[in-house]
């Protein structure tokens, strides 16, 4: 039976409920100095004002290396009720200290790492070396592309991503650099390395809102999460409607998942977590009605992150 594999196991899909597809508790780059999400506090009072709102599940695509609070998210869970995928994979080499690459080179090495964290727990994160299972499993792979294309990392990342996917049946996320690149991530991902597209979830394709690129990669019969209501990536809100109604009039709205990608200290709370199931959710069954809200945070989530786990 398909199961989503959250930070405190695998649960049924259809007790995933009201689904933040994309988003972030922790989060640390040497990218963006001094915004790091590392406040355990901040995120549980996140994370509660999210539940009282409605929300139940809400999937981090942190991947390893960058200050995920591994440790940290079944607490979180635990404390606040609400269901937390985890993420392995990496994202792109300019978020890392060249060091923890050099620990993590070759796509084979790299497939090795997401199995584990897959089946067995995520590693403690530091220098590129192994530490003891955190006693929590990623229920994703997060891969990243870059501007317009796909650098020699990227791919290395994706072929192992894609090695892990076949080895467990894990979904796998995609950053796509200010929303560009998804045809050349389908091209690889499901064309060469023969990952099914129902199993790839592309994010932040409304920062780039070409709505006839957006259906062509619709039509691959991949997800497309579509991101940002917070104070980091305000600029896609004013055409996430737009958006919204470009695909679902193409017939595409079973393949559409909604996330708050807060990924910096500056961005967190207002509006915060909460907005995204509290006056986006209410906007979009005004514009929409109720069917179409249930299934971008509901529906599809459940099976967008749900896989048959070997």
């Amino acid at each position: 039976m398909s199961t989503v594999r959250t930070v405190l196991g695998d649960v049924d899909p259809a007790r995933l409920g009201v689904c933040d597809s994309h988003d972030h508790l922790f989060l640390a780059s040497p990218r963006l100095p001094g915004q790091e999400l590392d406040d355990p506090v901040a995120a549980e009072a996140e994370l509660r004002a999210f539940a009282a709102a409605g929300g139940r599940a809400l999937v981090q695509w942190t991947p390893y290396g960058m200050g995920r609070g591994g440790a940290r998210l079944a607490g979180l869970s635990r404390a606040t009720g609400v269901h937390l995928v985890a993420a392995t994979g990496l994202h792109q080499d300019v978020h890392y200290d060249p060091a923890v690459l050099r620990g993590l080179s070759g796509a084979g090495v790299l497939a090795r790492l997401f199995i584990e964290e897959l089946t067995t727990g995520l590693r403690e994160e530091g220098g590129g070396q192994a530490g003891e299972p955190a006693g929590v499993r990623a229920g994703l792979i997060k891969v990243a592309g870059g501007f317009h294309g796909l650098d020699g990392h990227a791919r290395d990342v994706m072929v192992a991503a894609a090695e892990a996917h076949h080895a467990t049946g894990a979904p796998i996320a995609v950053h796509h650099e200010l929303g560009t690149g998804a045809p050349d991530v389908l091209d690889l991902l499901c064309g060469t390395l023969g990952v099914p597209a129902e199993r790839v979830l592309l994010g932040h394709l409304n920062r780039f809102p070409d709505l006839r690129l957006h259906r062509q990669v619709a039509e691959s019969g991949a997800f497309l999460a579509l991101d940002g209501p917070s104070r980091a990536h305000h600029a896609t809100d004013h055409h996430l409607f737009d958006t919204l109604a470009a695909l679902v009039e193409a017939g595409h709205a079973g393949r559409l998942l909604l996330g708050g990608d807060t990924t910096t200290r500056a961005a967190r709370g207002a509006p915060g977590l909460p907005f995204l199931v509290g006056g986006l959710a209410a906007r979009i069954t005004r514009e929409f009605g109720a069917e179409l809200t249930e299934r971008l945070l509901v529906a599809n989530p459940a099976r967008a992150f749900a896989a048959d786990w070997a």
